[in-house]
């Protein structure tokens, strides 16, 4: 049907941009053509951007390329300088940047804040981890030699984003790339690049260098051309992702040809297990929070949510009650905790995780269906004894559903939470300070959540282990996939 058009807004509005940004210009595509950016809220049109191809990529890299030297050579100081005025500038326009957020990505106007001021600490994190790379002088078994190591950038990076963090993803790819001294072409998820224009537009006010980054969108169909380039071109020396498995997996697989440096954030199935020594108040808010943030559109969401025998009926009463009082709604109204889903396609994903849990058996307790608001909104939904070969069991299910499954004892919660090919977050919550170690030393997980249910902030790796993906993003450890190391045998020393 023909879109009907929104207005933005915004009190800055040249931060709506519908234009990428190439080599320090902002362009169209090559060919003209376009494509929309809608309100999943609304499906009313927001903005078109270009449709780019390889053409405009490569222009992108080669602008990447002749940037490269100079910005590699600038002081870490002077490059933590720019970093910390692209910083300052998100936050000065925090509002309208997380008001940009929630009109093309559809979350709580409150959850777009602190996405922002998320996204903007990796900023000032990295530009400042970037004065603490620090090389070793190693002793030398030799009396004529000195052995010495270097740190060094990695060169002209891709980065490429989900459309579930449109600013957070962004600057967890670009900001440790840029504060060591790479330079990066960035290509954000087709249903929400303004956030990333928008950050490009202020990175150029803060004066970072032309073509140190890049944007380049493009639709759908365009993702595969661009990706490949981006995977090809022998310029290019590493591609960050955040996104499918199925996608980390071909880039991966690109990327092997040229042994080209990969650093992958794929999906998660991520277990919440709740002992029956737990804190009762403390998990059931947690897991309310874990599950439904986002309406359940993070890959470090609660998927499978195990209580324990003796607690396993209260809890699932108090998490019920407790679901049941989000408010769905449209991402603008104060009282909205659980916005839309991003489009169609994850609707109809939540729609049959739900159907086949319950042709398996589960106990529909809340929701399970669509809200009566229309369009993607789904109601938020518990479903208790789920399968544990249900879909929603063994897939991420990416919305507002909860599914329950009760466990005796505590290797039984183990052995659960590890029967999956998947390894990126892990929740428990107990008081046993034993039990404790001993869950922590033996879950399969690149992070764990223990007696929390919100784990993400710059200063701590964030990674998986398993197919959940390769490297970590955030404090001093992200840094390490951003560089090369180098030995350096220094001869002919007269003792």
């Amino acid at each position: 049907m023909a879109l009907e058009t929104t207005t933005v807004a915004l009190a800055d509005g040249s931060l709506l941009r519908d234009q990428a940004f190439i080599g320090g210009r902002w362009c169209d595509a090559d060919d003209g053509r376009t494509f929309a950016v809608r309100n999943p809220a609304s499906d009313e049109l927001l903005a078109t951007v270009p449709r780019m191809g390889v053409g405009e990529t490569r222009r992108a890299i080669d602008a990447a390329a002749d940037a490269f030297a100079d910005w590699r050579d600038r002081p870490a100081a002077e490059r933590a300088a720019v970093m910390r005025r692209m910083r300052d500038l998100m936050l000065e326009h925090r509002d309208d940047l997380a008001l940009l957020l929630t009109l093309e990505q559809g979350k709580p106007l409150a959850e777009s804040h602190t996405e922002i001021a998320y996204a903007a600490a990796f900023l000032e994190w990295f530009g400042e981890e970037a004065k603490r790379i620090y090389g070793d002088t190693i002793p030398s078994p030799h009396r004529d030699k000195r052995i010495l190591v270097t740190k060094h950038p990695v060169g002209v990076c891709g980065g490429i984003t989900p459309w579930n963090f449109p600013s957070a993803m962004v600057t967890r790819k670009a900001a440790p790339a840029l504060a060591v001294g790479c330079t990066m072409v960035l290509k954000p998820a087709e249903q929400t690049p303004l956030s990333a224009l928008a950050i490009a537009a202020l990175a150029e006010r803060a004066g970072l260098p032309p073509g140190v980054l890049s944007v380049v969108t493009g639709d759908a169909e365009d993702a595969p051309a661009i990706g490949t380039e981006m995977t090809s071109n022998p310029i290019v020396r590493k591609i960050g992702f955040t996104g499918s498995n199925e996608v980390g997996k071909l880039l991966m697989h690109q990327c092997a040809d040229q042994v080209k440096n990969v650093s992958l954030e794929l999906g998660g199935n991520a277990p919440f297990i709740v002992f029956d020594d737990a804190d009762l108040d403390e998990a059931v808010a947690g897991a309310v929070l874990c599950k439904f943030r986002n309406s359940g559109q993070t890959c470090i969401t609660a998927n499978r949510i195990l209580a324990q025998d003796g607690i396993h009926q209260e809890f699932v009463d108090r998490f019920t009650a407790q679901a049941a009082k989000l408010v769905v709604g449209v991402g603008v109204e104060p009282a909205t905790k659980v916005g839309p889903l991003i489009d169609q396609q994850a609707f109809e994903k939540v729609s049959r995780h739900v159907a086949d849990a319950c042709e398996r058996g589960a106990q529909l307790l809340l929701g399970g269906g669509p809200h009566e608001r229309g369009g993607t909104f789904f109601s938020p939904t518990v479903l208790d004894r789920v399968s544990l070969e249900a879909d929603m069991s063994r897939e991420e299910t990416f919305g507002p559903v909860a599914g329950i499954h009760r466990f005796g004892d505590e290797r039984e919660a183990i052995e659960i939470a590890n029967d999956t090919p998947y390894g990126l977050a892990a929740y428990f919550y107990s008081r046993d300070v034993g039990r404790i170690f001993r869950v922590s030393e033996h879950l399969e997980y690149g992070i764990l959540g223990i007696n929390t249910g919100f784990i993400s902030v710059e200063v701590a790796p964030f990674g998986g282990v398993k197919e959940s993906g390769i490297g970590r993003e955030g404090s001093k450890y992200g840094v390490d996939d951003w560089i090369e190391t180098r030995y350096l045998s220094l001869g002919g020393i007269d003792n």
